[in-house]
């Protein structure tokens, strides 16, 4: 059975001064030869690879927290912490780096944090340790005085807090902290002030966990309101008990849980609202209260997790219909929130964490929260969809196709997704935007998982055309029932219709090349304003020659290793050349093709693979100013409604994969994709198929351009 004394959490402090999980393993000490000294190793529990090695210097400060951490600096700017499972193992590590340093194991730090001057520290080691004065209300200023003198020094410092560690001083200043307010001693209250925040910048967890005991916070924050700098005392406490309400959406049997949550919200509060803002120097010194905050919300969340009963109530309150508005809203919330503190885990508990969600039924519950009226629920069920996506986009695509199998494609969640996409009522499509951004990461081929068994590219492209491709089309065909359009603007979308048609020349896409010539050419021959359609006849009117004189391909493939060998800053180059290339400036009649089709001609025999990964390299920005302009073209009034016939629905292919942006899913070829040029070649007809009959209607096409 493993050793779980030892099973540790490793993180590093990043430059905002969060903590940065690296990973779970197990931590021993040993003699490192290399390192020429007793040092801290932490193997992971995955793989058993090395995720720390730190020498055990014996000038290094280590400082032990919340009897499970041990904290410490490497560097300047390289704060690292153990997090353990157990306080035993916690315990057997401290002693081992104690035993190194020469250091009592009672001790809650090894050493000062900075270095002083040899007479500074020769004066402070010689003398006993500090005596503070007796804690009464008249002697308030001398302790103040005592506070802040100490705080320069780091020997000082530690001896101050083991002084008010030892004496249980805290407790007795927070009882004349109500003498004073009773006496309305506004000058004592002042000096309370100074000393209580002096106490914060000790960095001291063991004295965090006496002044944030239910039994002393609210009084610490009593004193923090009356700041000297300020004409009026502030009302801090008058917030937390008055105005914010802890309301349990689902009752907490835990009384541990519950204090938790109460202490970790208080804490939160004091470090954001109520100690003021801290200088370059003092931003430092509260690491341990940011350290306090953090290990707070993972233990939150590990302990919610595991109450099964509290997860059951909760998700079976969200779908059932009897829960009332307010109610419903309060949970979604909650949801949110517990979704939110999740991102303070670990990679491996996050795992966990999001598993146990799916289990018990958290995608079907965002999809009954999508379909009801409420905005506010329908936002916040939005944003934990978000986390669910940007988190692991499979496990959602696998739940819509399952779902698919059940029920109609009118209520699936992705086309709910979409649904709402098109209907943001939002004047600057703040909702649109970010459906859009989780839209375009679920049907991203780059991301999609590729096995012996299973090939999302293939079994998700393919139930995305065949259920959801005519919703998200609907507002183009709806727009284009008529000889023009009927709403938006004319010029955007002439150009959201023209950089379809000109991906198709870009990547020659033959069937959709030939089905446009061959139905829409003498609506499209004398469109003058740019060459697209007499390139796209260009290269129609090639194939058909190749077709008629086969002896080409034979010719021409012998042409084919040479132009694989060319630098791929050459293709680069080029098609940048092409595309910032002004089509009005380009003689009449000349055909808009790359500058290496001009000085190869057989370019445009490459098969499909070999086309997209030249043009791989499209510019980001390019890509999304096409989504942008697509989604704006789209967009329809919150009165609108999506109706389709069903021979629409009918006439679309289960096993089709495409798309209608350079590099997007189904893309001939994107990268990592299984198959030959030849199943390829098969997918690009599939996708004719589905692209013919959701896109090129003959109203659509004529009536844009």
């Amino acid at each position: 059975m493993t050793d779980t004394r030892r099973r540790v959490k490793v993180y590093t402090l990043n430059e905002d001064r969060q903590w940065d999980d690296r990973g779970t393993g197990h931590v021993s000490s040993c003699y490192v030869e290399r390192l020429k000294g007793m040092s801290l190793l932490v193997r992971a529990e995955s793989d058993g690879s090395l995720l720390l090695e730190s020498k055990i210097n014996p000038n290094t400060a280590y400082q032990k927290q919340q009897d499970t951490l041990i904290v410490w600096s490497e560097a300047e700017n390289y704060d690292l912490a153990l997090s353990f499972q157990e306080k035993a193992g916690c315990d057997e590590i401290w002693e081992k780096i104690c035993q190194v340093q020469g250091k009592d194991p009672s001790v809650d730090i090894t050493q000062d944090l900075v270095d002083e001057s040899e007479e500074e520290r020769f004066d402070d080691m010689s003398s006993p340790g500090l005596e503070l004065p007796s804690c009464e209300l008249s002697r308030l200023e001398e302790i103040a005085e005592l506070v802040a003198s100490s705080l320069p020094s780091p020997l000082r410092r530690e001896k101050l807090a083991l002084a008010l560690e030892n004496e249980g001083y805290i407790k007795k200043l927070l009882e004349i902290f109500h003498v004073c307010e009773d006496l309305e001693n506004i000058e004592g209250l002042h000096h309370l002030y100074e000393i209580i925040k002096g106490i914060f910048l000790l960095n001291r967890t063991a004295l965090f966990e006496v002044m944030f005991s239910e039994e002393c916070i609210m009084d610490v924050i009593g004193c923090l309101e009356y700041d000297p700098s300020l004409s009026q005392s502030r009302k801090h406490r008058e917030f937390l008990t008055k105005t914010a309400k802890f309301k349990e959406v689902i009752p907490i049997s835990d009384p541990e849980l519950k204090q938790k949550i109460h202490q970790t919200y208080r804490v939160q509060y004091i470090q954001d609202m109520v100690l003021p803002t801290p200088s370059v120097f003092e931003e430092n010194m509260l690491s341990t209260l940011h350290s306090f905050i953090f290990f707070n919300k993972v233990e939150i969340v590990g302990m919610l997790q595991e109450d099964e009963k509290f997860l059951t109530d909760l998700f079976a309150q969200l779908t059932d219909e009897a829960t009332d508005e307010e109610k419903r809203q309060e949970l979604v919330n909650f949801l949110k929130e517990f979704c939110a503190f999740s991102q303070t885990l670990q990679p491996q508990n996050r795992d966990a964490f999001f598993k146990t969600l799916s289990n018990m039924g958290i995608l079907p519950a965002l999809e009954v929260i999508l379909g009801m009226d409420d905005a506010q629920v329908r936002s916040a069920a939005t944003d934990i969809f978000s986390y669910l996506v940007e988190y692991n986009p499979s496990m959602v695509r696998e739940f819509v196709m399952q779902e698919a199998q059940q029920n109609d494609d009118d209520i699936l969640l992705i086309n709910l997704i979409i649904e709402h996409m098109i209907c943001d009522t939002d004047p600057e499509l703040g909702g649109a935007v970010l459906l859009m951004g989780l839209l375009r990461t679920l049907v991203d081929p780059e991301n999609m998982l590729a096995t012996a068994n299973k090939t999302e590219k293939t079994e998700f492209l393919g139930f995305f055309y065949k259920h959801c491709m005519h919703v998200l089309t609907a507002p183009l065909l709806a727009n284009t029932t008529e000889d023009k359009p009927s709403k938006g603007n004319a010029a955007l979308d002439r150009q959201c219709c023209l950089l379809i048609l000109k991906h198709i020349q870009n990547e020659y896409i033959k069937s959709l090349t030939a089905h446009v010539i061959e139905n829409y050419w003498k609506a499209l021959e004398d469109v003058d304003y740019v060459q697209t359609f007499k390139g796209l006849k260009l290269r129609f009117e090639q194939q058909r020659e190749r077709q008629d004189n086969p002896k080409l391909d034979s010719m021409r493939s012998i042409l084919r290793n040479h132009r694989y060998r060319r630098d791929a800053r050459t293709l680069e180059d080029e098609e940048e050349m092409w595309f910032n290339t002004d089509e009005d400036d380009m003689e009449d009649g000349e055909a808009v093709v790359p500058p290496s089709d001009k000085t190869k001609n057989d370019e445009d025999i490459m098969d499909p693979i070999s086309k997209f990964m030249e043009r791989k390299k499209l510019k980001e920005s390019e890509e999304k100013e096409v989504l942008l302009k697509t989604n704006l073209s789209g967009r329809q009034s919150p009165s609108f409604k999506l109706s389709f016939s069903s021979g629409t629905k009918s006439n679309l292919t289960s096993q089709s994969s495409a798309s209608n942006l350079p590099g997007s899913p189904g893309s001939p070829g994107s990268p990592g994709s299984p198959g030959s040029p030849g199943s390829v070649s098969k997918s690009t007809s599939q996708m004719a198929a589905i692209t013919t009959k959701v896109i090129f209607n003959r109203n659509s096409l004529t009536s844009l351009l």
